[in-house]
């Protein structure tokens, strides 16, 4: 039963660090272990959203994602590396492309 969990984490991971990686702003190393990826938001700091905030550092923008994008991650300041945060890809990948879908839709709208 390892194989097949295995082989779908690997297909999760590999989906949310390469979706991650397209969309402006956003970088993210592929993970080697664990269940998150832990992208580089610097590229968002300083941008303005909709309703003119301008979002500082990874705490206002995993905020913003949760508001906006209805989407949870973990400001990376909470492990003491910013402007970072971590988001999990252990669920379904259906779930996942809705996720990503979501964060980037949402980055597509700072200016």
């Amino acid at each position: 039963f390892l194989k097949p969990c295995l082989k779908a984490f690997d297909e999760r991971r590999h989906f949310v660090v390469n979706k991650l990686n397209s969309i402006q702003g956003i970088s993210c190393l592929l993970p080697k272990g664990a269940f998150y990826a832990f992208p580089n938001v610097s590229g968002l700091v300083g941008k303005k959203t909709n309703n003119g905030k301008i979002l500082n550092n990874d705490t206002d923008i995993v905020e913003w994602l949760l508001e906006t994008a209805e989407v949870a991650a973990v400001p990376g300041v909470a492990f003491g590396l910013e402007p970072f945060f971590r988001v999990s890809y252990a669920t379904s990948l259906e779930l996942l492309k809705e996720a990503m879908n979501r964060i980037e839709k949402a980055v597509l709208s700072l200016s």
